[in-house]
């Protein structure tokens, strides 16, 4: 054979590598962007919404741990600003008893319901309209109870309980927020607030122009959807990890099982998305492993049956040959 009667072999095409790089890039990218999204959308608009704050707060007049902590508050409340009426020695001894039983009897009281709704509508809508506007006076957070002390002022009344009618209504405002905290957390929260809209908008940027780079675009989708499910785990994580340093920091310990109650309601939307993160991602990249893997196949079992032709009986083979 002749040097001229040799056919080139073609090589093999080498796989765009600058391209691969740059998907990889980009989608992972998307899958880090995800999460921080969804947990920015979760404070700049899930937090907002005074009426589903509300809505989520109610139950929680119940729960037994949120019921002591607001008996003791409350409680301890009358006590420092009645204690100059009772600075006799023995009729603060005789009152402080009766007083703290009547506040941990009001709150298995309807009233009291009504009243923890009025002051978490009230709490949210002081602590909102601080974060938002930037001309704020400085100072902290500050809420009157005074409605609340005048309920317990009649129940107890209606107890006969001695020195009852004796106790000031006054306009107490309790500080919900520090003044240093409601400057940084104004500062964060416009942060929040431009974050939820930029951040779930260029994830999906970037996942689309990761997907439409990558050379083999199942393989993308791949591992979109486990990066997808990673970040959502992450996220998992960082509410469970974010729920112990919150009850770590806080310096009364008996009231740390109503504080984790508080906050395992504010954040079940948070863990709810998380966990669709989770499920979403593993569900995307298992159906494009299984499209993968199997799809080639079942095509091919589809065309089989139409290209090829009818098979010829062996029976009639010696007739024809006799013929």
């Amino acid at each position: 054979m002749s040097e001229r009667d040799r056919a080139p072999v073609p090589e093999k095409a080498a796989p765009p590598r600058p391209r691969n790089v740059l998907s990889a890039v980009l989608l992972a990218l998307a899958c880090l962007l995800l999460p921080f999204g969804a947990l920015a959308s979760w404070a700049a608009h899930g937090l907002t919404d005074t009426g589903r704050y509300v809505r989520t707060m109610a139950p929680l007049a119940a729960d037994p741990d949120v019921r002591h902590a607001v008996a003791d508050a409350v409680g301890d409340g009358f006590m420092r600003e009645a204690g100059h009426e009772f600075d006799t020695g023995p009729l603060r001894g005789a009152v402080e008893p009766f007083v703290r039983d009547a506040v941990r009897s009001f709150t298995r009281t309807e009233a009291y319901r009504t009243g923890w709704d009025a002051a978490n509508r009230a709490v949210h809508t002081a602590v909102l309209r601080t974060l938002r506007d930037e001309a704020a006076p400085p100072g902290p957070v500050t809420v009157d109870i005074a409605p609340v002390v005048s309920r317990v002022k009649h129940r107890l009344s209606d107890d006969h309980v001695p020195f009852a009618h004796r106790i000031p209504v006054t306009h107490l405002r309790v500080p919900v927020l520090p003044a240093a905290d409601a400057d940084r957390l104004r500062k964060g929260f416009h942060v929040l607030d431009t974050a939820a809209f930029w951040l779930p908008l260029t994830a999906a940027v970037l996942a689309v122009a990761g997907i439409a780079l990558a050379a083999c675009r199942r393989r993308a989708v791949t591992a979109l959807g486990l990066g997808t499910a990673l970040g959502g785990a992450l996220l998992v994580l960082a509410v469970a990890v974010g729920r112990r340093l919150t009850l770590a920091d806080l310096p009364d310990a008996p009231h740390r099982p109503a504080a984790g109650v508080v906050y395992d309601a504010l954040t079940a939307t948070l863990r709810s998305v998380s966990w669709l993160l989770c499920a979403l991602g593993l569900a995307v990249a298992l159906g494009s492993w299984l499209t993968g893997r199997y799809g080639p196949r079942l095509a091919a079992r589809r065309r089989a049956p139409g290209s090829a032709g009818p098979a010829a009986d062996p029976a009639q083979e010696p007739t024809r040959a006799r013929a």
